[in-house]
């Protein structure tokens, strides 16, 4: 590679095939331990789908909403149950943001950050949807949990 090359380059973390299958596994296997049907996704740090599973008898619906979960929380860096507290009293950022395509504000989305000892690296989310927002959240945490990360 040559030098200036490698001076224009930066260097990145990206989550790996088998990592992303593993959570996307992980979050079904907990939705069964619940009871419930979801689908689930993982993104890599460009939003890009890296692994998907749908359990039989999920919503259709959702599982673009696990996708765009997954993008949203690999977007911002933070769960998409946090989208209230960011929004606040300020309804004109709620409405204006909340119609932004592929934005979810709704808890199920988690970020995925490899910590090392340089400090923290955005590298995809995981996105869950199907169940309440709190059992989708569950089931990413499980995911992420599979893999040795947590929130």
């Amino acid at each position: 590679m040559s030098d200036r090359l490698e001076r224009s380059s930066v260097p990145q973390h990206v989550i790996s095939a088998e990592a992303a299958a593993q959570a996307v596994a992980a979050a079904v296997a907990h939705a069964g331990t619940l009871g419930v049907r979801i689908n689930a996704a993982v993104v890599d740090g460009g939003g890009t789908l890296a692994a998907f599973l749908r359990m039989p008898g999920a919503f259709l619906h959702s599982v673009e909403i696990a996708i765009d979960k997954a993008y949203t929380a690999a977007s911002f860096g933070f769960p998409t149950a946090q989208w209230p507290a960011v929004f606040g009293s300020d309804e004109l950022l709620r409405i204006g943001l909340s119609q932004r395509p592929r934005l979810v504000v709704i808890g199920g989305g988690l970020p995925i950050h490899l910590k090392g000892p340089d400090g923290s690296a955005l590298i995809g989310g995981i996105g869950v949807s199907g169940a309440s927002a709190e059992q989708d959240e569950a089931c990413a945490l499980a995911g992420l949990r599979a893999i040795g990360l947590t929130s």
